[in-house]
């Protein structure tokens, strides 16, 4: 069993004794449910007994002051999201844990850098405070790149004693990803800094397509994981050297499928699954962790496999020995499940309270912060015209389902110093605004590979410094967006023909809606076909968009600065 929480009384472990041999009534009784040990995968009948939140008995017969009937269904540890950005699901805390919790997701690692590269301390400060109201368990990994590179502009800078004053918040866990993996290599005094000071703890890991030495360089600075991987032997590097295995399946980066051959009984203990960047949309149609379970085992994972890789292992990762199996001395977080394939939720507990509208209703939540963020004058159509020394110029290529994006190279329409869209080669203008106040940058390129055709769309959500980002093949049509961007002072916005078609307001420090999560919904829906009408072919197209922004991932990215290589980190002309 796991080690005693603090504060644990002789009292307590009195009652619970006693709770565990009979003497006393269960706080609550899961009765007659198939019970998966994730230790041997077997599934025995039998019931589970709760008290203070703790499972006290399992197999037994109990006796509980309430009781819920499991028969048919079988009982899996509570998910665990090894990886997440609650920014990315475009809604508040409190609606997060009202949209995941209900779905198997009893805890959830967060790295909250987004909404920090907008709002530095403050709006870290928004998303610890949050902890403690929630139903379900969120913790915190301090971010580590805050901003992400010197190539963009954030709204804030976060050095390693800035995040030592959070430490000891009793929500944190460690450092989050440390993106900055050429910082690493090239052992940058402001990134080392930050690796010796959380040295002995949870540090995330950010390292796509690194492999070799620079992985030995990056894996001895003290990083733990790596949520990266694109191809099973980039991630079989990985695990060899001794960095857990984080197994993504966002919206934007779907890798479960293709990683799947990697995730067996053998390995389970160093792999995990996250989410990353997962939107609402995707989150209530398909699902959570408990999507990433199925996916796995559609791949051909084995049940128990999956199962342990999204909880045991996955707090066994962050030292969180107290969850991650239905056993005595074990947080009563507790999905129950029609059918362990098709991971089929039919109920939850979370630290032994039945989630139902009831739990919700008595939560604490706090007031939002970060209205009014986006510090951006409106602008003309003129601002878009991308200058260029002649019609060749770097283009960014897409690749559906990874945030990986290609260096290409295309001729444009050339006239008078300046190249233009082309939508029959797919070729589209991409603009980054800076929107902090801090100077008004703007970076501009182009793009292939949205497929849009009479319109644009912009966003105030650019990871990681969220500054406005725009695609379109009119630039009268990519003013409007980002105009109206900025009226929404934060948000999602297509526009077709001259006409705002659909958006989403965004208020919270341009990142996250303050509304409930089925209106968010509703807008995201819209969204997404006003992108079809304009001839898209991503389901996620402002994921898409937002990505485009993110100098850490290779190979070519734009920024407020300008286009940026990222295998050189270089600023290069457009």
């Amino acid at each position: 069993m796991p080690p005693q929480r603090r504060g644990t009384t002789a009292a307590d472990l009195t009652r619970r004794i006693d709770v565990a041999m009979g003497r006393r009534p269960a706080d609550l009784v899961i009765r007659n449910a198939r019970i998966l040990d994730l230790a041997t995968g077997a599934l025995d009948p039998g019931d589970i007994a709760i008290a203070d939140g703790i499972i006290v008995g399992v197999y037994e017969r109990y006796e509980g002051r309430r009781e819920i009937d499991g028969s048919g269904l079988t009982a899996v540890p509570g998910f665990v999201d090894a990886h997440v950005h609650i920014e990315s699901s475009l809604v508040s805390p409190g609606e997060f844990d009202r949209t995941v919790l209900a779905r198997g997701t009893t805890t959830a690692i967060a790295d909250p850098h987004e909404i920090a590269n907008v709002l530095g301390g403050v709006g870290l400060r928004y998303v610890l405070d949050s902890t403690a109201g929630l139903a379900m368990n969120l913790r915190v990994q301090l971010p580590s790149c805050v901003p992400a590179t010197a190539l963009e502009t954030s709204g804030a800078r976060l050095d390693a004693g800035d995040l030592l004053a959070f430490r000891s918040h009793p929500a944190v866990l460690g450092l989050a990803e440390m993106m900055d993996f050429p910082g690493v290599l090239k052992a940058d005094a402001r990134v080392l800094d930050k690796l010796a000071a959380f040295a002995g703890g949870p540090i995330d890991g950010h390292a796509p397509l690194v492999r070799g030495r620079d992985l030995n360089a990056y894996a001895v600075a003290g990083i733990c994981n790596d949520h990266e991987s694109t191809s099973c032997e980039e991630a079989a590097d990985k695990l060899r050297r001794g960095l857990r295995l984080f197994i993504r399946e966002g919206s934007a980066a779907k890798d479960a499928a293709t990683l799947a051959p990697l995730l067996t009984d053998a390995t389970s203990p160093f792999v995990a699954f996250c989410t990353d960047d997962r939107s609402p949309l995707d989150i209530v149609e398909q699902g959570h962790i408990d999507h990433c379970i199925r996916r796995a085992i559609a791949a051909g994972v084995p049940v128990l496999a999956a199962y342990r890789a999204a909880s045991w292992s996955a707090a066994q990762a962050f030292g969180l020995f107290d969850r991650g199996m239905i056993a005595p001395g074990y947080r009563a977080d507790i999905v129950l499940v029609d059918d362990l394939a098709a991971c089929a939720v039919s109920r939850v507990i979370v630290g032994g309270r039945p989630v139902d509208d009831a739990l919700f209703a008595g939560r604490r939540l706090i007031a939002p912060v970060g209205r009014q963020s986006v510090r951006l004058d409106p602008v003309e159509p003129g601002l878009f015209a991308v200058p260029a020394s002649g019609p060749t110029v770097p283009v960014i290529g897409l690749r559906p389902g990874q945030l990986v994006t290609d260096h290409l190279r295309a001729t444009l329409p050339f006239r008078r110093g300046h190249c233009q869209s082309d939508t029959d080669q797919d070729v589209l203008a991409v603009a980054v605004l800076e929107r902090h106040g801090a100077g008004g940058g703007i970076g501009r390129g182009f793009v292939r590979g949205f497929g849009l055709r009479g319109g644009a769309l912009a966003s105030s959500v650019g990871h990681d410094s969220h500054n406005v980002i725009v695609v379109g093949d009119s630039d009268a049509d990519m003013a409007l967006a980002v105009n109206r961007v900025i009226a929404l002072q934060g948000g999602f916005v297509a526009v077709c023909g001259g006409q705002v078609a659909a958006e989403l307001a965004l208020p919270i420090a341009g990142l996250m809606s303050d509304r409930p999560v089925e209106e968010v919904c509703r807008h995201l829906a819209a969204l997404r076909a006003a992108g079809a009408a304009l001839g898209c072919r991503m389901a996620e197209p402002f994921l898409a968009l937002a990505f485009l922004a993110l100098p850490v991932i290779p190979h070519l990215k734009i920024t407020d600065r300008g286009l940026v290589d990222v295998d050189r980190q270089a600023l290069i002309a457009a």
